[in-house]
């Protein structure tokens, strides 16, 4: 089975079944060696930015090298099984269902009136503080969420798996959940998590950019603005602390005709980020719905583009072949 037909598949398996929390994940499972190894490498290199380096490339190469060992392994066993193994491993690197199912919690709580229950939904979303959020805060926290999501969790996965397959998406999903253990600016994790946080803006750095004129394409098919998605992300993109999710944020604001960012707190403190979009219209509970859907939307059309290019690429190499 041909890498585009695994891929669909996979997605086809993330719509159906989400992220089942009973069953073992390998993203759990690179977070938990995560920590395993960073008190080895603190111990035994001196300089902590040089032992983050060392942490972050044991996970990754492991995580790599454990999902070639595995396909390998099933394909020994027979072909099929192979294929059923790469499927199983791209679908874990796929997290539309999921973050679909999160935001319409947060949305289902907000219909019924019940503010308590809508932050405890969106706190399961985001790293900030949601006890103290009104709806429109709920909304934002929701939407930049999916927005920034998108990107990590959906389009890059698929990027990286129609380059490699499934050990590719694999070494992509190690390095965002390093930045994800490590990737802090506090005390303990500003030396030691500077590699693992440089290491997923790196591996984001070119699906954040392709993934903006897709949003545009399915904001013009959805019946958004997708002039306002290219207008934001050039005037806001580049104002974002990341190199990337301030596309991915920017983009689902000119979408929708929103503001996002600003103000926010994390663990009591204050932080001071930028506004990106212009305040067209209040943010309100029903654009989470409507985030949801350009979610969905941007991640299929990349999917047939990247299929697409890579069945023309091999047509083109097959003729060129004596």
């Amino acid at each position: 089975m041909r890498v585009e037909r695994q891929v669909l598949c996979a997605m086809a398996l993330d719509l159906a079944c989400g992220d089942p929390r009973w069953a073992p994940h390998p993203v759990r499972m690179m977070g938990k060696l995560a920590v395993v190894v960073e008190g080895p490498c603190r111990r035994v290199v001196a300089d902590q930015k040089l032992a983050g380096v060392i942490a972050a490339t044991i996970v990754v190469i492991s995580s790599t090298l454990v999902a070639v060992g595995t396909v390998r392994g099933a394909r020994r066993l027979h072909p099929r099984l192979g294929e059923v193994a790469s499927i199983v491993l791209l679908y874990t690197t796929l997290a539309a269902r999921d973050l679909s199912d999160h935001a319409k919690a947060v949305q289902r709580a907000l219909v019924a009136d019940n503010l308590p229950a809508a932050r405890q939904a969106v706190a399961r979303m985001v790293g900030r503080d949601t006890q103290a959020l009104e709806e429109a805060g709920v909304v934002r926290a929701a939407l930049e969420s999916v927005a920034e999501n998108t990107v990590d969790g959906v389009t890059a996965p698929l990027i990286y798996a129609f380059l490699g397959g499934a050990p590719a998406a694999i070494a992509f999903k190690a390095a965002s959940t390093l930045d994800s253990t490590f990737g802090y600016k506090n005390d303990r994790y500003l030396d030691f998590g500077w590699a693992s946080a440089r290491l997923d803006d790196l591996a984001n750095y070119l699906p954040a950019r392709l993934t903006v004129p897709f949003t545009a394409l399915a904001a013009r098919l959805l019946g958004l603005s997708p002039g306002g998605v290219l207008r934001t992300v050039r005037r806001d993109g580049r104002k974002h602390p990341s190199p990337n999710s301030g596309l991915a944020e920017s983009a689902m604001a000119g979408a929708l005709g929103v503001r996002l960012g600003g103000p926010l707190a994390r663990a009591g403190k204050p932080v001071d980020a930028p506004f990106l979009g212009r305040p067209l219209v209040p943010l309100r509970c029903g654009h989470i719905p409507r985030g949801v859907s350009l979610m969905w939307l941007t991640s299929a059309l990349m999917a047939v583009c990247l299929a697409s290019a890579r069945s023309a690429a091999r047509s083109t190499t097959a003729r060129k072949a004596p």
